[in-house]
Protein backbone atom coordinates (compact mmCIF):
# COMPACT_ATOMS: atom_id res chain seq x y z
CA UNK A 1 0.00 0.00 0.00
CA UNK A 2 1.37 3.33 -0.27
CA UNK A 3 2.36 5.38 2.69
CA UNK A 4 1.97 8.50 3.80
CA UNK A 5 4.36 10.85 5.76
CA UNK A 6 5.05 9.83 9.46
CA UNK A 7 2.20 9.86 11.96
CA UNK A 8 2.43 11.69 15.37
CA UNK A 9 4.53 9.93 17.72
CA UNK A 10 2.81 9.36 21.42
CA UNK A 11 4.54 8.06 24.67
CA UNK A 12 2.10 5.29 25.61
CA UNK A 13 2.46 3.55 29.14
CA UNK A 14 1.08 -0.11 29.07
CA UNK A 15 -0.70 -1.49 32.57
CA UNK A 16 -1.04 -5.13 33.72
CA UNK A 17 2.72 -6.64 32.85
CA UNK A 18 2.41 -8.96 35.80
CA UNK A 19 -0.76 -10.29 34.25
CA UNK A 20 0.79 -10.59 30.34
CA UNK A 21 4.41 -11.83 32.12
CA UNK A 22 2.35 -14.28 33.97
CA UNK A 23 -0.16 -15.75 31.40
CA UNK A 24 2.89 -15.82 28.74
CA UNK A 25 4.85 -18.61 30.86
CA UNK A 26 1.53 -20.04 31.61
CA UNK A 27 0.95 -20.74 28.09
CA UNK A 28 4.54 -21.70 27.08
CA UNK A 29 4.74 -24.52 30.01
CA UNK A 30 1.42 -25.60 29.18
CA UNK A 31 0.86 -25.81 25.50
CA UNK A 32 -0.43 -28.83 23.42
CA UNK A 33 3.04 -30.97 21.77
CA UNK A 34 0.78 -31.81 18.59
CA UNK A 35 1.87 -28.64 16.60
CA UNK A 36 4.06 -30.01 13.67
CA UNK A 37 5.80 -26.10 12.88
CA UNK A 38 7.96 -24.55 15.56
CA UNK A 39 6.16 -20.96 16.67
CA UNK A 40 9.42 -19.31 15.46
CA UNK A 41 8.63 -20.29 11.79
CA UNK A 42 4.98 -19.21 11.53
CA UNK A 43 3.66 -16.48 9.49
CA UNK A 44 1.60 -14.89 11.56
CA UNK A 45 -0.87 -13.32 9.14
CA UNK A 46 -1.12 -13.89 5.05
CA UNK A 47 -3.10 -10.31 4.43
CA UNK A 48 0.69 -8.39 3.18
CA UNK A 49 1.61 -11.51 1.01
CA UNK A 50 -1.99 -12.03 -0.40
CA UNK A 51 -2.58 -8.28 -1.67
CA UNK A 52 0.67 -8.55 -3.45
CA UNK A 53 -1.53 -11.44 -5.21
CA UNK A 54 -4.71 -9.14 -5.59
CA UNK A 55 -3.08 -6.17 -7.04
CA UNK A 56 -1.28 -8.66 -9.74
CA UNK A 57 -5.00 -9.95 -10.90
CA UNK A 58 -6.38 -6.59 -10.53
CA UNK A 59 -3.64 -3.48 -11.38
CA UNK A 60 -6.73 -0.98 -10.20
CA UNK A 61 -7.07 -2.28 -6.38
CA UNK A 62 -3.90 -0.11 -5.03
CA UNK A 63 -5.91 3.07 -6.17
CA UNK A 64 -8.82 1.47 -4.99
CA UNK A 65 -7.07 1.00 -1.67
CA UNK A 66 -5.79 4.49 -1.61
CA UNK A 67 -9.07 5.96 -2.36
CA UNK A 68 -10.62 4.19 0.82
CA UNK A 69 -7.78 5.54 3.26
CA UNK A 70 -8.61 8.95 1.47
CA UNK A 71 -12.27 8.67 2.13
CA UNK A 72 -11.75 7.67 5.73
CA UNK A 73 -9.88 10.55 6.07
CA UNK A 74 -12.34 12.63 4.97
CA UNK A 75 -15.18 11.44 6.93
CA UNK A 76 -13.59 11.63 9.91
CA UNK A 77 -12.20 14.88 9.30
CA UNK A 78 -15.76 16.02 8.40
CA UNK A 79 -16.96 14.11 11.26
CA UNK A 80 -14.83 14.93 14.43
CA UNK A 81 -17.53 13.99 16.54
CA UNK A 82 -18.52 10.60 15.48
CA UNK A 83 -18.14 9.00 18.62
CA UNK A 84 -21.43 11.05 19.77
CA UNK A 85 -23.70 10.01 19.32
CA UNK A 86 -22.47 7.80 16.32
CA UNK A 87 -19.97 5.90 17.93
CA UNK A 88 -22.96 4.93 21.10
CA UNK A 89 -24.48 2.72 18.48
CA UNK A 90 -23.16 -0.81 18.73
CA UNK A 91 -22.52 -2.64 15.39
CA UNK A 92 -23.52 -6.57 15.80
CA UNK A 93 -21.85 -8.94 12.92
CA UNK A 94 -23.38 -12.15 12.38
CA UNK A 95 -20.52 -14.60 11.58
CA UNK A 96 -20.98 -17.91 9.77
CA UNK A 97 -18.09 -20.32 11.08
CA UNK A 98 -17.57 -22.54 7.67
CA UNK A 99 -15.52 -25.62 8.74
CA UNK A 100 -13.69 -27.20 5.81
CA UNK A 101 -12.10 -30.77 6.35
CA UNK A 102 -11.08 -34.51 5.10
CA UNK A 103 -12.35 -36.49 8.04
CA UNK A 104 -14.75 -39.26 5.93
CA UNK A 105 -16.38 -40.25 9.00
CA UNK A 106 -17.13 -36.87 10.14
CA UNK A 107 -16.28 -37.15 13.57
CA UNK A 108 -16.50 -33.03 15.08
CA UNK A 109 -13.71 -32.50 17.78
CA UNK A 110 -10.90 -34.58 19.10
CA UNK A 111 -7.30 -33.86 19.11
CA UNK A 112 -5.81 -32.91 15.45
CA UNK A 113 -9.37 -32.60 13.82
CA UNK A 114 -9.72 -29.94 11.00
CA UNK A 115 -13.78 -31.06 11.97
CA UNK A 116 -13.67 -28.91 15.13
CA UNK A 117 -16.35 -28.94 18.04
CA UNK A 118 -18.80 -26.10 18.35
CA UNK A 119 -17.08 -25.17 21.87
CA UNK A 120 -14.55 -24.47 20.19
CA UNK A 121 -16.02 -22.11 18.07
CA UNK A 122 -18.20 -20.68 20.60
CA UNK A 123 -14.88 -19.57 22.55
CA UNK A 124 -13.35 -18.10 19.74
CA UNK A 125 -16.78 -15.75 19.49
CA UNK A 126 -16.36 -15.18 23.21
CA UNK A 127 -12.70 -13.79 22.62
CA UNK A 128 -14.14 -11.47 19.77
CA UNK A 129 -16.26 -10.11 22.20
CA UNK A 130 -14.41 -9.54 25.16
CA UNK A 131 -11.33 -7.55 22.87
CA UNK A 132 -13.79 -5.76 20.79
CA UNK A 133 -15.57 -4.18 23.61
CA UNK A 134 -12.84 -4.19 25.93
CA UNK A 135 -14.85 -6.37 28.39
CA UNK A 136 -13.32 -5.16 31.86
CA UNK A 137 -12.09 -8.45 34.02
CA UNK A 138 -10.82 -10.59 30.69
CA UNK A 139 -8.26 -10.97 28.65
CA UNK A 140 -9.46 -7.87 26.72
CA UNK A 141 -9.51 -5.26 29.23
CA UNK A 142 -6.94 -2.48 29.16
CA UNK A 143 -6.59 0.70 31.37
CA UNK A 144 -4.64 2.31 28.52
CA UNK A 145 -5.61 6.01 27.92
CA UNK A 146 -5.67 5.70 24.50
CA UNK A 147 -7.50 2.16 24.35
CA UNK A 148 -10.96 1.98 23.39
CA UNK A 149 -14.00 -0.08 22.95
CA UNK A 150 -15.03 -0.32 19.79
CA UNK A 151 -18.71 -0.73 20.14
CA UNK A 152 -18.46 -3.65 17.82
CA UNK A 153 -20.08 -7.07 18.71
CA UNK A 154 -19.59 -10.68 17.19
CA UNK A 155 -22.66 -13.59 17.20
CA UNK A 156 -22.95 -16.85 15.19
CA UNK A 157 -25.64 -16.64 12.48
CA UNK A 158 -29.18 -17.81 13.64
CA UNK A 159 -30.83 -17.25 10.44
CA UNK A 160 -29.68 -18.52 7.19
CA UNK A 161 -29.40 -16.70 3.21
CA UNK A 162 -32.81 -19.01 2.96
CA UNK A 163 -34.57 -17.53 6.14
CA UNK A 164 -33.87 -20.93 8.23
CA UNK A 165 -32.87 -20.66 11.93
CA UNK A 166 -29.18 -21.95 11.85
CA UNK A 167 -26.31 -22.46 14.50
CA UNK A 168 -24.06 -20.45 12.41
CA UNK A 169 -21.52 -23.33 11.84
CA UNK A 170 -21.57 -24.92 8.78
CA UNK A 171 -19.54 -28.47 7.93
CA UNK A 172 -18.23 -29.73 4.88
CA UNK A 173 -16.02 -32.62 3.76
CA UNK A 174 -13.42 -32.19 1.35
CA UNK A 175 -11.89 -35.63 -0.05
CA UNK A 176 -9.62 -33.75 -2.51
CA UNK A 177 -7.37 -31.84 -0.57
CA UNK A 178 -6.09 -31.91 3.56
CA UNK A 179 -5.06 -28.53 3.38
CA UNK A 180 -5.16 -25.25 1.69
CA UNK A 181 -3.60 -22.48 0.17
CA UNK A 182 -4.47 -18.73 1.62
CA UNK A 183 -2.53 -17.88 -2.18
CA UNK A 184 -4.46 -20.41 -4.60
CA UNK A 185 -7.32 -21.65 -2.69
CA UNK A 186 -9.38 -18.81 -1.25
CA UNK A 187 -11.92 -19.29 -4.15
CA UNK A 188 -12.22 -22.71 -4.23
CA UNK A 189 -12.85 -22.98 -0.03
CA UNK A 190 -15.61 -19.89 -0.96
CA UNK A 191 -16.78 -22.50 -3.72
CA UNK A 192 -16.96 -24.88 -1.47
CA UNK A 193 -18.91 -23.23 1.57
CA UNK A 194 -20.10 -19.35 1.03
CA UNK A 195 -22.82 -17.02 2.51
CA UNK A 196 -23.37 -13.65 0.88
CA UNK A 197 -20.81 -11.50 2.21
CA UNK A 198 -22.84 -8.57 1.66
CA UNK A 199 -24.96 -10.37 5.25
CA UNK A 200 -22.90 -12.25 6.99
CA UNK A 201 -18.68 -11.97 7.78
CA UNK A 202 -17.72 -15.55 6.29
CA UNK A 203 -14.92 -17.69 8.31
CA UNK A 204 -13.65 -20.30 6.61
CA UNK A 205 -11.49 -22.73 9.56
CA UNK A 206 -9.31 -25.44 7.79
CA UNK A 207 -5.52 -26.73 7.81
CA UNK A 208 -3.82 -24.07 6.21
CA UNK A 209 -0.38 -24.53 4.21
CA UNK A 210 2.72 -22.51 4.09
CA UNK A 211 2.57 -21.99 8.32
CA UNK A 212 0.30 -19.61 7.49
CA UNK A 213 -2.26 -18.68 10.84
CA UNK A 214 -4.50 -16.61 9.10
CA UNK A 215 -5.64 -14.39 6.28
CA UNK A 216 -8.51 -11.76 5.49
CA UNK A 217 -9.54 -9.94 2.49
CA UNK A 218 -8.94 -6.08 3.04
CA UNK A 219 -11.69 -4.20 1.59
CA UNK A 220 -11.31 -1.16 -0.67
CA UNK A 221 -13.80 2.07 -1.79
CA UNK A 222 -15.39 -0.32 -4.21
CA UNK A 223 -17.04 -4.01 -3.81
CA UNK A 224 -15.38 -5.01 -7.39
CA UNK A 225 -12.47 -5.93 -8.61
CA UNK A 226 -11.84 -4.15 -12.15
CA UNK A 227 -11.00 -7.06 -14.76
CA UNK A 228 -12.70 -9.92 -12.54
CA UNK A 229 -16.04 -10.57 -12.14
CA UNK A 230 -17.63 -9.24 -9.19
CA UNK A 231 -19.24 -12.42 -7.81
CA UNK A 232 -15.24 -13.66 -6.92
CA UNK A 233 -14.99 -10.46 -4.83
CA UNK A 234 -17.87 -11.23 -3.21
CA UNK A 235 -17.06 -14.77 -2.75
CA UNK A 236 -13.58 -14.79 -1.60
CA UNK A 237 -14.38 -11.53 1.40
CA UNK A 238 -14.07 -13.44 4.26
CA UNK A 239 -11.28 -14.58 6.87
CA UNK A 240 -9.52 -17.74 6.61
CA UNK A 241 -7.92 -19.01 9.50
CA UNK A 242 -5.99 -22.59 10.60
CA UNK A 243 -7.75 -24.54 12.97
CA UNK A 244 -5.25 -24.92 15.25
CA UNK A 245 -5.02 -21.04 16.42
CA UNK A 246 -9.51 -20.98 16.13
CA UNK A 247 -10.18 -20.73 19.86
CA UNK A 248 -8.94 -20.08 23.43
CA UNK A 249 -7.32 -23.13 25.02
CA UNK A 250 -9.40 -25.62 23.90
CA UNK A 251 -9.87 -28.66 21.22
CA UNK A 252 -7.35 -28.18 18.69
CA UNK A 253 -5.82 -25.31 19.74
CA UNK A 254 -2.16 -26.05 20.46
CA UNK A 255 0.26 -23.46 19.32
CA UNK A 256 1.94 -22.43 22.27
CA UNK A 257 2.57 -18.58 21.59
CA UNK A 258 -1.51 -18.01 19.78
CA UNK A 259 -3.44 -20.20 22.27
CA UNK A 260 -5.79 -16.98 23.39
CA UNK A 261 -7.81 -16.58 20.33
CA UNK A 262 -6.11 -13.27 19.08
CA UNK A 263 -5.09 -14.62 15.55
CA UNK A 264 -9.05 -14.33 14.63
CA UNK A 265 -9.02 -10.80 16.35
CA UNK A 266 -6.09 -9.14 14.69
CA UNK A 267 -7.80 -10.49 10.78
CA UNK A 268 -11.11 -9.11 11.75
CA UNK A 269 -9.10 -5.93 12.02
CA UNK A 270 -8.09 -6.18 8.44
CA UNK A 271 -11.87 -6.91 7.81
CA UNK A 272 -12.48 -3.30 9.50
CA UNK A 273 -9.49 -1.58 7.66
CA UNK A 274 -6.93 -1.84 9.71
CA UNK A 275 -3.38 -2.04 8.78
CA UNK A 276 -0.54 -3.05 10.76
CA UNK A 277 0.71 -0.78 12.63
CA UNK A 278 4.38 -0.46 10.50
CA UNK A 279 1.84 0.51 7.29
CA UNK A 280 3.47 -2.97 6.29
CA UNK A 281 6.63 -0.72 5.20
CA UNK A 282 9.29 0.27 7.10
CA UNK A 283 8.23 3.33 9.64
CA UNK A 284 5.27 2.98 7.44
CA UNK A 285 1.67 4.60 7.62
CA UNK A 286 -1.35 2.79 9.47
CA UNK A 287 -3.48 6.14 8.60
CA UNK A 288 -4.33 6.00 12.34
CA UNK A 289 -2.41 9.10 14.37
CA UNK A 290 -2.60 7.16 18.04
CA UNK A 291 -0.57 4.43 17.00
CA UNK A 292 3.06 5.09 17.25
CA UNK A 293 5.41 4.74 13.94
CA UNK A 294 7.64 1.56 14.42
CA UNK A 295 10.23 -0.13 12.17
CA UNK A 296 9.37 -3.46 10.32
CA UNK A 297 7.01 -5.74 12.45
CA UNK A 298 6.84 -8.25 10.35
CA UNK A 299 8.78 -11.02 12.21
CA UNK A 300 6.81 -12.56 14.41
CA UNK A 301 7.73 -11.70 18.15
CA UNK A 302 8.27 -14.98 20.47
CA UNK A 303 7.67 -13.02 24.02
CA UNK A 304 6.41 -10.00 25.63
CA UNK A 305 9.80 -8.42 25.21
CA UNK A 306 9.52 -4.54 24.70
CA UNK A 307 10.82 -3.12 21.43
CA UNK A 308 11.61 0.20 20.42
CA UNK A 309 11.39 2.36 17.02
CA UNK A 310 13.04 5.50 15.73
CA UNK A 311 11.27 6.69 12.83
CA UNK A 312 11.81 10.18 12.92
CA UNK A 313 15.77 10.21 14.15
CA UNK A 314 14.53 11.79 17.29
CA UNK A 315 14.79 9.01 20.14
CA UNK A 316 13.31 5.57 20.82
CA UNK A 317 9.50 5.78 21.35
CA UNK A 318 7.68 2.29 22.45
CA UNK A 319 5.96 -0.31 20.87
CA UNK A 320 2.52 -1.04 21.25
CA UNK A 321 3.39 -4.85 21.51
CA UNK A 322 -0.49 -4.73 23.39
CA UNK A 323 -2.18 -3.90 20.06
CA UNK A 324 -3.83 -6.50 18.59
CA UNK A 325 -3.12 -5.40 15.06
CA UNK A 326 1.00 -6.46 15.50
CA UNK A 327 2.74 -9.46 15.64
CA UNK A 328 3.51 -10.82 19.80
CA UNK A 329 2.26 -13.57 20.95
CA UNK A 330 -1.75 -13.70 21.94
CA UNK A 331 -0.60 -13.10 25.62
CA UNK A 332 1.08 -9.20 25.02
CA UNK A 333 -2.37 -8.60 23.56
CA UNK A 334 -5.78 -6.04 24.82
CA UNK A 335 -5.96 -3.06 22.71
CA UNK A 336 -7.30 -1.62 20.13
CA UNK A 337 -6.67 2.67 19.94
CA UNK A 338 -9.59 4.90 20.13
CA UNK A 339 -7.89 5.79 16.41
CA UNK A 340 -7.96 2.27 15.42
CA UNK A 341 -11.63 2.04 16.57
CA UNK A 342 -12.39 5.16 14.85
CA UNK A 343 -11.03 4.01 11.34
CA UNK A 344 -13.17 0.52 11.82
CA UNK A 345 -16.35 2.10 12.71
CA UNK A 346 -15.52 4.88 9.53
CA UNK A 347 -15.24 1.53 7.28
CA UNK A 348 -18.97 0.38 8.30
CA UNK A 349 -20.57 3.05 7.00
CA UNK A 350 -17.77 3.86 3.85
CA UNK A 351 -17.76 0.56 2.54
CA UNK A 352 -20.69 -0.76 0.78
CA UNK A 353 -20.60 -4.34 2.02
CA UNK A 354 -19.28 -3.48 5.28
CA UNK A 355 -22.66 -1.20 5.92
CA UNK A 356 -24.72 -3.98 4.21
CA UNK A 357 -23.51 -6.33 6.95
CA UNK A 358 -24.45 -4.14 9.92
CA UNK A 359 -27.51 -3.09 8.60
CA UNK A 360 -29.10 -5.95 7.63
CA UNK A 361 -27.59 -8.16 10.97
CA UNK A 362 -31.25 -9.50 12.81
CA UNK A 363 -29.45 -8.03 15.78
CA UNK A 364 -32.93 -6.22 17.18
CA UNK A 365 -35.85 -7.00 15.44
CA UNK A 366 -38.80 -4.38 15.15
CA UNK A 367 -41.12 -4.10 16.65
CA UNK A 368 -45.15 -2.46 15.56
CA UNK A 369 -44.84 0.08 19.07
CA UNK A 370 -41.91 1.74 20.19
CA UNK A 371 -40.21 0.05 22.93
CA UNK A 372 -36.84 0.23 25.30
CA UNK A 373 -35.11 -2.43 27.38
CA UNK A 374 -32.57 -0.40 29.66
CA UNK A 375 -29.68 -2.43 31.31
CA UNK A 376 -28.17 -2.74 33.56
CA UNK A 377 -30.28 -1.43 35.86
CA UNK A 378 -29.07 -0.42 38.81
CA UNK A 379 -25.82 0.42 36.96
CA UNK A 380 -22.42 1.95 37.82
CA UNK A 381 -21.53 1.46 34.03
CA UNK A 382 -22.88 3.10 30.47
CA UNK A 383 -26.16 1.37 29.79
CA UNK A 384 -27.22 -0.24 27.00
CA UNK A 385 -30.73 0.86 26.00
CA UNK A 386 -32.30 -1.23 23.42
CA UNK A 387 -34.75 0.63 21.01
CA UNK A 388 -37.07 -1.23 19.13
CA UNK A 389 -39.46 0.36 16.35
CA UNK A 390 -41.92 -0.35 13.58
CA UNK A 391 -39.39 -0.26 10.18
CA UNK A 392 -36.75 2.85 10.34
CA UNK A 393 -37.02 6.42 12.05
CA UNK A 394 -35.53 8.92 14.15
CA UNK A 395 -35.42 8.86 17.39
CA UNK A 396 -33.78 10.81 20.04
CA UNK A 397 -32.92 9.25 23.83
CA UNK A 398 -32.51 11.27 26.71
CA UNK A 399 -31.59 11.46 30.30
CA UNK A 400 -33.25 13.49 32.83
CA UNK A 401 -32.68 13.94 36.44
CA UNK A 402 -35.61 13.90 38.51
CA UNK A 403 -36.40 17.64 38.44
CA UNK A 404 -36.96 17.54 34.77
CA UNK A 405 -33.77 18.42 33.54
CA UNK A 406 -32.02 16.81 30.61
CA UNK A 407 -28.69 15.78 31.30
CA UNK A 408 -28.19 13.52 28.26
CA UNK A 409 -28.90 13.79 24.73
CA UNK A 410 -28.92 11.47 21.90
CA UNK A 411 -29.91 11.78 18.32
CA UNK A 412 -30.58 9.18 15.77
CA UNK A 413 -31.75 9.73 12.25
CA UNK A 414 -33.50 6.98 9.98
CA UNK A 415 -32.64 4.07 11.25
CA UNK A 416 -33.61 0.68 12.33
CA UNK A 417 -34.43 -1.37 15.88
CA UNK A 418 -30.96 -0.19 17.50
CA UNK A 419 -28.91 -0.90 20.71
CA UNK A 420 -27.13 2.46 21.93
CA UNK A 421 -24.83 3.02 24.86
CA UNK A 422 -26.30 5.80 27.31
CA UNK A 423 -22.95 7.86 28.96
CA UNK A 424 -22.92 8.26 31.99
CA UNK A 425 -19.69 9.63 33.73
CA UNK A 426 -19.59 12.50 35.46
CA UNK A 427 -23.11 11.70 36.68
CA UNK A 428 -23.64 12.04 40.55
CA UNK A 429 -25.34 8.79 41.90
CA UNK A 430 -29.04 8.56 41.79
CA UNK A 431 -32.25 8.09 40.21
CA UNK A 432 -32.65 9.41 36.48
CA UNK A 433 -35.61 8.98 33.39
CA UNK A 434 -34.38 7.41 30.40
CA UNK A 435 -36.52 8.70 27.55
CA UNK A 436 -37.12 7.55 23.81
CA UNK A 437 -38.69 9.73 21.66
CA UNK A 438 -39.89 9.00 17.41
CA UNK A 439 -41.77 11.20 15.85
CA UNK A 440 -45.38 10.64 17.53
CA UNK A 441 -44.41 8.02 20.21
CA UNK A 442 -42.55 7.92 23.81
CA UNK A 443 -41.30 5.88 26.14
CA UNK A 444 -39.77 6.19 29.58
CA UNK A 445 -38.54 4.04 32.07
CA UNK A 446 -36.42 5.03 35.56
CA UNK A 447 -32.49 4.76 35.77
CA UNK A 448 -30.83 4.10 38.98
CA UNK A 449 -27.38 5.16 38.50
CA UNK A 450 -24.88 3.96 41.62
Amino acid sequence: MTKRGNKRLMGNKRTGWHWLAGSLICLLTSAASAQTTPDSLVNRCGVMDHERILQQRNPDRLRQLNELNSQIDQYLGQYKSLRQPAANVIYRIPIVVHVVHNNASNTIGGANNVNISDAQILSQVQVLNEDYRRQAGTNGFNTSPIGADAGIEFYLATVDPNGQPTTGITRHYYAQKSSFSIFNDDLLLAQIAYWPSDRYLNIWVASIQDNYLGYTQFPTATDTLKGLPSAVNNMTDGSIIDYRVFGRQTGTVNRSLYLLGRTVTHEIGHWLGLIHPWGDANCGNDYVADTPPMTDGSTAQQSCRQTFSNCDGKGQVRDLMENFMNYWPDACMNMFTAGQVARMRAVLVLNPRRAKVVSTAAALPESENLTMSLYPNPTSIDPSVDVQLKGTQSFSVGLLDMAGRQVRTLSYTDVPSTRVVLPIIGLAPGLYIVRVKTGNETVSKRLLVQ
